[in-house]
């Protein structure tokens, strides 16, 4: 459009414009509505935002669990080596839990100081095959780590087999000493 068109439209519509004043205080109620959409815009972005932080937050955690369980399904064990050493592990694994079930079977308070003790070299001895793993996967499956673990697996078996006998011993000690003492 030329500047002559527009000059024309205004002089046309000339008188026809809203010229009154607008009522005292319009200024200020104005600027109490703008502030008010401006807050409630802010408070609306932060409902929406609020939502997506915690799926955002879910997803991580997720993605962080998912990494541990991989990076601890990831370390090389007996069973990783060859299916005959998987075979040992479960032969030394079953040996253990019976061994273990036996122990527990235990309810004697007499016997309970040395099951203590017995769970608590138990505990030692898994901490040191948990670190042969490691040295198995950073040896690249060097053999002396794997006699080490089967060594591993045989000194649990023996200190369990060790405390389940001297139960069974004392258990007969005492069965002795009762039988001695009622045929007096």
């Amino acid at each position: 459009m030329s500047e002559d068109i527009l000059n024309n439209m205004f002089k046309n519509t000339e008188g026809q414009f809203d010229t009154e004043e607008p009522a005292i205080g319009h200024k200020q109620r104005f600027l109490d509505k703008l502030n008010t959409v401006a807050v409630t815009e802010k408070k609306s972005m932060f409902k929406l935002w609020k939502p997506i932080i915690g799926i955002a937050a879910s997803i991580v955690l997720l993605i962080t669990v998912s990494f541990g369980v991989l990076k601890s399904n990831e370390t090389i064990d007996l069973a990783n080596i060859s299916p005959e050493m998987a075979t040992t592990q479960d032969f030394f694994t079953n040996a253990i839990t019976i061994e273990l079930e036996k122990l527990n079977s235990e309810e004697s308070p007499e016997y309970q100081d040395l099951i203590v003790d017995t769970m608590f070299q138990m505990k030692i001895l898994e901490e040191n095959y948990e670190q042969l793993k490691l040295d198995l996967e950073a040896s690249g499956k060097d053999e002396r780590v794997i006699y080490a673990m089967i060594s591993n697996f045989q000194d649990r078996i023996g200190l369990l087999q060790n405390v389940v006998e001297q139960i069974d011993e004392l258990k007969q000690t005492k069965n002795e000493q009762y039988e001695n003492s009622t045929t007096l």
